[in-house]
């Protein structure tokens, strides 16, 4: 019995998927009712022709079949809503999470994705060395600080356009805390590895170019491109490491002990085995070493990374080197290369909905929406609103009180006339964005800031409320889904759960059934087998005597299994009997079959009889299952009143047979 929802899922598909529009228009008129409620002929037809090709039993294509099939389908939800399973919150909250998912397709921006995608393969392809120095400007800083840290980074820039080394810079401006031990250097990186706007000014700039100064979260950077290169890749690799350490004298001990085990790899040994013994990284030495797979840029240790990517064949082992963490010997597993675009689409989306990219992606739909929308906004509500903002925002404690929110209960925004906004939402949504940290100055520039992100949010929310009649296909695979959730409600209680737990149902089936369950002659006996016929023939001689484990102990010695016996009751045609074996009471004779020598000791013959509900339960729930389904459709038909059009259903047939 299979009760996965995912089960259930390939069942409705395969009779009433609706994952996109039938393109064909059809008039809606009223097919067949159920209990008085309408059901119409558009969606029988669109049904009946997305499902046409997938339908695998032919008789499913017969035109009345489909009906009575698609009338059966309507009875169950029918069913499940006057059983109030539309009320359950595990139903309500498993719709709304699967809504949300599909809504996402629905709220990207495909031209703005597909560019984005494109742009990232691109710059994937090859991966890029610079170094870079950074002047702190908190984003939501003010108009001074910000600047202020414009013309520090511009003033270090010019030093460098003169002849400043762009190192000894980053060493005496960068206020990066890595800058002081690297210099600036960021070593070599690929799409993904910074923030989208420093990836920009990377891909950007010439090789030996320093950048002009650019913004991102963390403040102004300027960077020097050292190189560009086709991108690697990535490997896997299993590594040894000995951790950096001196004796007393001040002896390196830690490269003694990586050329002591360099040599033993030398000398044969496996580096699994030397790994698990000697490898100080505890993360990786019990699985012999081995690393995750990695690219340029993903590891902290730009000289590992060299020397992992400078091994050319399979099992190749490096000589030992030095990172930041220790003395290493590297062993090659397997390069990984850089994967097609068509291969690297669905990862990169993926990507992309993670980054920064996402924001570009949300804004052009949310310039779309101001487009499309009509927004009205009553600007004596918010100009009050307005004056009562203050610093207190800034501290993260502004609030207004009782006697000004009876005060707001009033309409703010309007979204075509249709969704208004109330003032106290706005108000939530301002004390919501304190926790943000925003420091925007002077109040004004904060207030209108506030307003129009809180527009664009309730345009974005009207928007995704409002997709059912903005795209029909939407709605049709949200009917699908809801349906067949409480299809798959409906079933567990009525089906599933009442097969296996109405023990008089189940026994009232069995008794009328009884004919369906029925054992064939039996035999209980040994079947001894072996592909050594001195064995099989000294097995024979010792079954006289001896009993199947005594035989198999004395004939089967150390590691090696010269014969098999095999004890139980075994009915007519069971492959384990051999075929040319008599079914005699006693020990028979030895026969070959293929590259086998045979020969039983049949103990007992139990003739055919009925089985006993035990022996079967498993197999009468199933079949009860069974027979509940078919006879269910049957029970609904007299349980609801329902009303055919007669003549609307030939005039479908007549169009669907054209």
């Amino acid at each position: 019995m299979i009760k996965m929802k995912s089960k259930i899922t390939i069942a409705l598909v395969a009779l009433f998927q609706f994952a996109t529009v039938f393109s064909q228009k059809n008039e809606k008129e009223v097919l067949f009712t159920i209990d008085k409620n309408p059901y119409y002929t558009d969606e029988f037809i669109r049904v009946y022709n997305k499902n046409l090709d997938l339908v695998k039993d032919d008789s499913q294509k017969d035109l009345d079949v489909y009906f009575d099939l698609f009338l059966g389908y309507k009875l169950k939800v029918a069913k499940s809503y006057k059983l109030g399973l539309q009320n359950s919150i595990k139903y309500q909250n498993e719709l709304k999470s699967y809504r949300t998912q599909l809504a996402k397709n629905y709220t990207n921006d495909s031209k703005v994705t597909e560019s984005l995608v494109s742009e990232a393969y691109q710059r994937s392809l090859k991966e890029i060395k610079a170094s870079h120095i950074l002047i702190f400007a908190d984003e939501n800083a003010t108009p001074e600080d910000t600047l202020k840290a414009y013309n520090e980074i511009q003033k270090i820039r010019e030093e460098i356009i003169k002849g400043k080394s762009f190192e000894d810079a980053a060493v005496e401006f960068s206020q990066d805390p890595s800058a002081k031990e690297n210099k600036g250097n960021l070593g070599y990186f690929s799409a993904f590895r910074m923030v989208y706007d420093f990836e920009n000014a990377a891909y950007n700039t010439p090789v030996g170019s320093v950048s002009k100064p650019f913004r991102t979260r963390f403040g102004y950077h300027i960077l020097k491109v050292y190189d560009k290169r086709d991108n690697q890749g990535e490997v896997t690799v299993s590594h040894i490491m000995i951790m950096d350490k001196k004796d007393d004298k001040g002896v390196d001990i830690s490269k003694n002990t990586i050329d002591d085990i360099y040599k033993k790899l030398k000398q044969g040994e496996t580096f699994e085995a030397l790994a698990k013994q000697f490898s100080e990284d505890k993360a990786s030495s019990e699985k012999g070493g081995v690393l995750q797979r990695f690219g340029t840029g993903q590891l902290s240790s730009e000289e590992f990374e060299t020397v992992a990517f400078s091994l050319k064949e399979l099992a190749q082992i490096s000589e030992p080197f030095k990172s930041q963490f220790g003395w290493h010997v590297v062993k090659l597993i397997e390069k990984h290369p850089l994967k097609t675009y068509d291969e690297s689409k669905y990862e990169l989306e993926n990507k992309i909905k993670r980054d920064e990219r996402s924001r570009l992606i949300s804004n052009s739909l949310t310039q779309k929406l101001q487009k499309k929308y009509k927004v009205k906004t009553d600007k004596s509500i918010y100009e009050k609103l307005k004056k009562l903002l203050s610093d207190e925002f800034y501290k993260q404690t502004w609030d207004i009180s009782n006697d000004d929110y009876k005060g707001f209960e009033k309409t703010l925004l309007q979204i075509d006339d249709k969704k208004k906004i109330n003032a106290t939402s706005f108000i939530g949504f301002i004390k919501e964005q304190q926790k943000v940290g925003l420091q925007i100055r002077p109040i004004e520039k904060l207030a209108s800031h506030l307003y129009e992100n809180f527009t664009n949010q309730q345009l974005n929310a009207y928007y995704d409320e409002n997709l059912e009649s903005e795209f029909p296909e939407f709605s049709h695979v949200m009917n699908e889904y809801r349906e067949g959730l409480l299809l798959f409600d409906l079933m567990e209680k009525e089906i599933w759960e009442r097969s296996k737990t109405d023990s008089i149902g189940q026994n009232d089936f069995f008794q009328k059934n009884s004919s369906k369950y029925q054992w064939k002659n039996r035999y209980k006996m040994d079947i001894y087998s072996s592909t050594d016929k001195s064995i099989i023939e000294t097995a024979l001689k010792l079954s006289k005597i001896s009993s199947p484990e005594s035989i198999k102990e004395k004939l089967n010695t150390g590691d090696k299994i010269n014969i098999m016996i095999q004890s139980g009751i075994y009915e007519d045609g069971d492959k384990i009997i051999p075929a040319k074996i008599e079914k005699k009471v006693g020990i028979s004779e030895i026969i070959k079959e293929g590259d086998y020598y045979y020969f039983v000791n049949n103990i007992e013959n139990i003739p055919a009889q009925p089985k006993t509900l035990d022996e079967v339960k498993g197999k009468v729930i199933n079949d009860y299952q069974q027979y509940l389904e078919a006879n269910w459709v049957s029970d609904l038909k007299k349980e609801f009143d329902i009303t055919v059009d007669k003549n609307i259903l030939q005039k479908v047939k007549k169009q669907l047979n054209k």
